[in-house]
């Protein structure tokens, strides 16, 4: 099983990076690009016998919340595949 973890600012958190981002796009010529908010992509591989579908997802968040996002400032969602 693989888990795909996305992170990234609460709408209400100044994205410094993604601003950061956004102007050198707008130096590069898109002038088209309105915002931009840059987060990361996380993925875990589980070990075949770890229960699927609740003990999995409780694992996840468990994961995401003491060590992956920062969830005073972050939020985080995901997903988990065969």
């Amino acid at each position: 099983m693989l888990a795909k973890i996305y992170v990234k600012m609460k709408e209400s958190v100044l994205d410094p990076q993604g601003k950061a981002v956004l102007g050198a796009l707008h130096s590069l010529g898109y002038a088209e690009a309105k915002d931009v908010r840059v987060g990361r992509y996380i993925e875990v591989r589980l070990n075949p016998a770890l229960e699927r579908g609740a003990e999995a997802e409780k694992r996840i968040k468990e994961m995401c919340e003491k060590l992956l996002a920062n969830t005073i400032i972050e939020e985080y969602r995901f997903e988990i595949v065969e």
